[in-house]
């Protein structure tokens, strides 16, 4: 059911009301005037059943979004500040100060998982058309684009052999525990004891050895997997429960190690093995991603103005023309020049956008070399998602969490860099404003 609007209560005058307990000056407070949630409320308003319990506001879900990556917070936390931060109950509509939270952290992932990313780019948009109102962006910076690719990273442990296979076994005692199968020979036991052999041997002198425990642990869960199957054989309730995770368990079996698809995960099957050739990190478990940011350093910053999770390890020019049509759709401006790395070479892209790679030589503009020179400051904005925002570790689920997290970390990034520009231009008004103070009134 859509959200209604709050009725006065009775104990409204003994109430503490945010406008006199907060700073009206504030950065957070500034923002959450400039920001249309009514945009918000129009797009998402049709997801909302007509029947049934009233649903959250809108604002307050898509402020706890903006809050969350703004900070790089997980939905426990944000939830937990939201309590005890009268700024951030203020960003969110509320009028009184609330001693406790108006939903369950829960509420956070299906909200997002019901709007899904392509709804979720409305708070992107957003951003983008603050930051040019305000002036920390000007609409000339965002014909001049500057792209790139990176990894955004899955939370998994790393996918050995040896804990892949243990955690077969676990999974499937623990779905026999839960519908009462009694099985022959749990391997529990010896499970674990040769997942610490293999972790001790496999980096010195006893990798063959090592190599021993992994072939057992792989036999053992076979021999579990066929004693479930004949245990359930003919009961479709018990076939249906264990569909999932026999199916994981027979992939986990069967692959190699120069297999293409593989499974990196028994909880995300969606995770992929991506090498970017760094010399620090050989490969990296997630999903590619696509970030556009502006190649000129505007007065905000450098904004992301384009973001998108990329399943399937597309090649990098390939991705070249969605990303480009993706900031014209957020931004409404058309891109005239885009700025890529070596890595895009061969993306015969036929939109209007002229394209220019990196190192490239007989380029006769002296504006186009100087921008072509800035292309390699989109790295430390791909930093700055990972080590602030929550592009490093992505604990949604499934490749629409992967898509999601993308859109929302661009838009946190944004969040961030509005608020540090709003406190600074609040600042260089003060200064100004006391500079024309004569002294002594000043002094006193």
């Amino acid at each position: 059911m859509p959200p209604k609007t709050p009725t006065p209560r009775s104990d409204e005058l003994f109430r503490n009301q945010l406008d006199n307990m907060i700073d009206m000056e504030h950065a957070l407070v500034k923002l959450a005037g400039l920001i249309d949630w009514s945009r918000f409320e129009e797009a998402y308003g049709p997801f909302y059943c007509q029947k049934g319990r009233p649903g959250l506001s809108t604002r307050l879900m898509a402020g706890l979004h903006l809050l969350k990556h703004m900070e790089g917070l997980s939905d426990e936390a944000v939830c937990a500040r939201w309590v005890e931060n009268p700024y951030y109950q203020y960003f969110c509509g509320e009028q009184y100060f609330r001693h406790k939270l108006p939903l369950d952290r829960s509420s956070m992932t299906r909200w997002r998982n019901r709007i899904g990313a392509d709804k979720l780019e409305l708070l992107l948009a957003e951003m983008l058309r603050v930051a040019l109102r305000t002036g920390a962006m000007t609409p000339s910076s965002c014909e001049r684009v500057t792209l790139d690719t990176t990894v955004q990273t899955k939370a998994v442990a790393h996918p050995t052999d040896s804990h892949l296979l243990m955690r077969g076994i676990e999974w499937l005692n623990r779905l026999a525990k839960q519908h009462g199968i009694k099985l022959r020979q749990s391997f529990l036991r010896l499970g674990r004891q040769a997942r610490r052999d293999v972790s001790r041997l496999i980096h010195g002198r006893g990798h063959k050895q090592a190599m021993r425990w992994v072939r057992k642990l792989r036999t053992w869960l076979g021999r579990l997997d066929r004693d479930i199957g004949r245990k359930i054989a003919g009961d479709p309730a018990l076939e249906a429960a264990f569909t999932v995770a026999r199916e994981r368990v027979a992939k986990i079996l069967t692959q190699k190690a120069g297999d293409t698809d593989k499974l990196y995960a028994l909880h995300a099957p969606e995770v992929e093995c991506i090498a970017k050739g760094k010399a620090r990190t050989r490969y990296e478990f997630g999903v590619k991603t696509s970030i556009a940011v502006t190649n000129a350093r505007t007065a905000g910053g450098q904004f992301i103005i384009g973001m998108q999770a990329l399943p399937g390890r597309p090649y990098d020019g390939h991705t070249l023309t969605g990303q480009i049509e993706q900031v014209e759709r957020l931004t409404g401006i058309p891109v005239e020049r885009a700025y890529v790395d070596r890595g895009y070479r061969g993306h015969k892209h036929s939109g209007k956008a002229r394209v220019y790679i990196a190192h490239t030589r007989g380029i006769a503009s002296p504006t186009i070399r100087r921008e072509l020179r800035r292309r390699n400051a989109i790295e430390p904005i791909i930093g700055h998602t990972k080590s602030d925002g929550l592009l490093e570790r992505n604990h949604l689920a499934g490749a629409t969490g992967d898509a999601i997290n993308a859109i929302l970390v661009a838009a946190g990034h944004n969040l961030r860099l509005l608020v540090a520009w709003l406190a600074a231009l609040l600042r260089a008004l003060l200064t100004a404003w006391l500079s024309l103070i004569p002294p002594r009134i000043a002094a006193a």
